[in-house]
C-alpha cells in the first residue's frame, strides 16, 4: 500500500487549505453575523475550480478523481463549515447525478456554468414525511404529452435559495414503490417552483437551506435525468458516494481543532505551568489524534475504492459514521481544553462545536449509517 498522495494532488490539497485558513476563517465573524458566504469569496472559489471539482475539463472543469477530490475536501474542512458545505453540495451531490446520468445535451447545457460557478447546484430529496425514509418521497411528476408537471413539497435543501438548478427526486409511477422515482434537472426560475424561508440553523451559517414547493410546475421531457423510474437507485448512488466527502470534510476540520487546541494548551497556564504538561490534557490530545488519524484512513480507502469502481455502500456509511461521529468527540474535548473560551463565540472552537453536529444527520444519520452497515454483513 503506498499512503502517499500524488504530488499535484497535494499541491492542490495545500493551495486549498492556505486558501481556507487565510482567506475564509478571517471572514467567519461576518459569515456568522450575515448568514451569507461574500460574493468576494465565491469568486475567489471559483477562480481555484472549487465549483468544478467533479466536472470534467472539456466542460471547464478541473475533473478530479475521488482521492483528490477528498483530499480537497479535507483541506476545506480547515475553515469555516459554511463555506464548505455550500462547496460540497454544489460540487458533490448537486453535480455528480447529471455527470453520472446526463445526456450531451443536458452537459453542454448546464456543465460549464456550474464549473464556473456562475450556477449554483443542489439536490432535492428530503421532505416532511420522508428523511431517512427516502422511499417515502410524495411529490409527484405526471407525464402530460411532451412535459413533466411537478407537484410537492422539498425540506431542507441545501443551497436552495442560491441554486439556479435542482436534481430533483419525484415519484413518476406510485404503482412501483420507491422503484417509480425519477431524477429531474429542474431550473429554479421555472413557474411554479417557489423557495421557502431560509431555515435558521444552530450552526453552518452561510450554507443556505430551504424549502422548495412545486406546484403544478412544467418542466419539458428532456429535464429527465437518466430513464425514468430510475431515481430511487440512482439517489442512492450519489448519497453514497456523497458520504466520502463528509468524513473528509470532517477529518479535516479535526485536524484543524487539534492545531488549535495544541497551540492553547502550550500557551495557557495553570498552576505555574502550561496546561500541555498535565496528562488530562495530553491523553485529550492523543485520543483526538487517534479519532482524526483512522478518520483519514477510511476516507482514504473508500474514495480508492470508488475510483476503482467498487461497491462501497457499507464502506461509505463505515466512514462516515466513524468519522462524523469522531469530529464530535474531537469537538467536545477541544472545547474542555480551551476552558471558559471555548463557550466563547469570538473564539472558533465554539462555531465549530456547534457546524459538526450537523454532520451525523445529513447524508443519512449515524443511525442510518449503522442500518446500512448492518444489512450489509447479515446479507
Amino acid at each position: 500500500m503506498d499512503f502517499n498522495l500524488p504530488h499535484e494532488i497535494l499541491q492542490m490539497q495545500e493551495m486549498v487549505r492556505d486558501f481556507a485558513v487565510n482567506t475564509v476563517e478571517p471572514l467567519a465573524h461576518e459569515i456568522e453575523e450575515t448568514n451569507r458566504i461574500p460574493d468576494s469569496l465565491m469568486r475567489q472559489a471559483a477562480q481555484l475550480g472549487l465549483f468544478g471539482l467533479s466536472i470534467p475539463e472539456e466542460y471547464g472543469g478541473v475533473e478530479l478523481d475521488m482521492v483528490a477530490k477528498c483530499a480537497v475536501y479535507e483541506a476545506l474542512g480547515h475553515a469555516h463549515m459554511g463555506f464548505g458545505g455550500v462547496i460540497s453540495a454544489h460540487a458533490s451531490i448537486g453535480t455528480t447525478g447529471l455527470l453520472a446520468l446526463g445526456n450531451e445535451e443536458q452537459k453542454r447545457r448546464y456543465l460549464p456554468r456550474m464549473a464556473s460557478g456562475e450556477l449554483i447546484t443542489g439536490f432535492a430529496i428530503t421532505e416532511p414525511s420522508s428523511g431517512s425514509d427516502a422511499a417515502n418521497i410524495r411529490t409527484r411528476a405526471e407525464k402530460r404529452g411532451n412535459e413533466y408537471v411537478l407537484s410537492g413539497t422539498k425540506h431542507y435543501i441545501s443551497n436552495a435559495p442560491i441554486a439556479g438548478l435542482l436534481t430533483v427526486i419525484a415519484i413518476t409511477d406510485p404503482s412501483q414503490g420507491p422503484r417509480g422515482l425519477s431524477a429531474f434537472l429542474v431550473e429554479m426560475d421555472t413557474p411554479g417552483v417557489t423557495v421557502g424561508k431560509i431555515d435558521d440553523k444552530m450552526g453552518q451559517k452561510g450554507a443556505l437551506s430551504a424549502e422548495v414547493i412545486f406546484e403544478d410546475c412544467a418542466v419539458p421531457a428532456s429535464a429527465l435525468l437518466g430513464e425514468e423510474n430510475t431515481g430511487y437507485r440512482e439517489a442512492l448512488k450519489i448519497l453514497t458516494n456523497g458520504r466520502v466527502g463528509i468524513a473528509a470534510r470532517a477529518t479535516g476540520a479535526m485536524e484543524r481543532l487539534i492545531e488549535l487546541s495544541v497551540n492553547h494548551a502550550k500557551l495557557r497556564e495553570q498552576f505555574g505551568k502550561p496546561i500541555a504538561e498535565f496528562q488530562a490534557v495530553q491523553f485529550m490530545l492523543s485520543e483526538m489524534a487517534v479519532d482524526m488519524e483512522t478518520s483519514r484512513c477510511l476516507w482514504q480507502k473508500v474514495a480508492w475504492m470508488v475510483d476503482n469502481g467498487k461497491n462501497v455502500g457499507k464502506d461509505a456509511s463505515i466512514a462516515k459514521l466513524h468519522a462524523t461521529e469522531a469530529l464530535s468527540r474531537v469537538a467536545d474535548k477541544a472545547v474542555q481544553i480551551a476552558g471558559g473560551m471555548g463557550y466563547i463565540k469570538e473564539y472558533p472552537i465554539e462555531r465549530w462545536y456547534r457546524d459538526q453536529r450537523l454532520l451525523r444527520i445529513y447524508e443519512g444519520t449515524s443511525e442510518i449509517q449503522k442500518l446500512i452497515i448492518a444489512r450489509a454483513l447479515l446479507a
